[in-house]
């Protein structure tokens, strides 16, 4: 079974013959995933009583391109996706009707205060010993204490009393993963270092701003944090590689960063062992699709263990 994220780059309405259109279609039929999040699907209007319907309208045309569905089973015109009340950003959950089914009454969608681009979850039926908990994340791209809260309050929807489901979440972090290295030090090496730019208070520690530039990794280090995830990239040991970065200057926004690791796909303690695969997924597709890479995860959903005590957590 295949996991995989997409940050689609601020998909609007009226875009769908579109070149960039055309190419996320093929990139997502390339990976052939079971489950999809993505992120940034935008409504760029002031009429905010049309935000959700159009946005609805999005991802049915982008699950009908790719052979997916994102109907809940809540009602037919219903969507899994979710947005902040004050900005038309949205996030979603798409997935293979052939081989995974949501679970009724399992979709939440959440947003203000809790989250700045809104989270998206939902349980999933895929053959294994419990339900699949998914969750589509993006990140808030401006105040890392902001993101650091938000890692918590993902962190809650994996627990349950004493207990962590059996869940994945993928996203945009917007920040780089805390993951160790098998060889020492951290999997995602210092990316900052060096560089001289307003944007830096974004994403370091403060007090290192102008000298090291360390990277602030507390969001994914709460979720690492005693085996509670896994970062599968780390996990599986697989070669790094950057999922931003590799538009050329003046094509999309303006990138100050240099490459990057910041799509992240955490399965949960009674998932990681599950996983038999990782990548980024790297074709002429992608690249025309987005700004950032699509990446995925295999897993035999027969090797998902049953929810697992928090005491039981080995780690540090």
């Amino acid at each position: 079974m295949r996991l995989a994220n997409l940050n689609v780059y601020k998909v609007r309405p009226g875009e769908e013959d579109s070149v960039r259109s055309r190419a996320r279609a093929t990139a997502i039929r390339e990976m052939a995933p079971d489950v999809l999040t993505i992120q940034e699907v935008l409504v760029d209007t002031a009429d905010r009583q049309g935000w959700d319907d159009a946005a609805a309208e999005i991802l049915r045309r982008l699950a009908a391109d790719c052979g997916l569905a994102c109907s809940v089973p809540e009602g037919p015109a219903e969507v899994a996706m979710a947005h902040n009340v004050h900005q038309p950003w949205y996030t979603a959950i798409l997935w293979n009707p052939d081989t995974v089914a949501p679970i009724r009454g399992s979709f939440r969608a959440i947003g203000a205060p809790d989250f700045w681009h809104g989270v998206t979850t939902l349980g999933l039926d895929v053959g294994a010993r419990e339900p699949l908990t998914v969750a589509s994340y993006h990140g808030d791209p401006f105040r890392p204490d902001a993101r650091y809260n938000e890692a918590l309050r993902l962190k809650g929807f994996y627990r349950r009393t004493g207990r962590v489901k059996s869940g994945v979440l993928l996203g945009d972090f917007n920040s780089v993963s805390a993951a160790p290295s098998p060889t020492g030090g951290y999997y995602d090496t210092e990316p900052y270092t060096g560089q001289d730019h307003d944007d830096l208070e974004y994403q370091c520690v403060p007090e290192t701003i102008g000298g090291s530039n360390l990277a602030d990794r507390r969001p994914s280090a709460a979720l690492l944090r005693r085996g509670f995830m896994a970062d599968a990239a780390a996990y599986l040991g697989a070669p790094w590689q950057p999922t931003v970065s590799y538009w050329r200057d003046g094509e999309g926004d303006p990138d100050p960063w240099g490459e990057r690791r910041i799509d992240l796909i955490l399965p949960t303690q009674p998932v990681a062992p599950a996983l038999t695969g990782y990548g980024v997924h790297v074709s002429e597709a992608s690249t025309a699709a987005s700004d950032h890479r699509p990446v995925w995860i295999d897993l035999d959903p027969s090797n998902i263990s049953r929810s697992t005590a928090v005491r039981q957590l080995g780690g540090s």
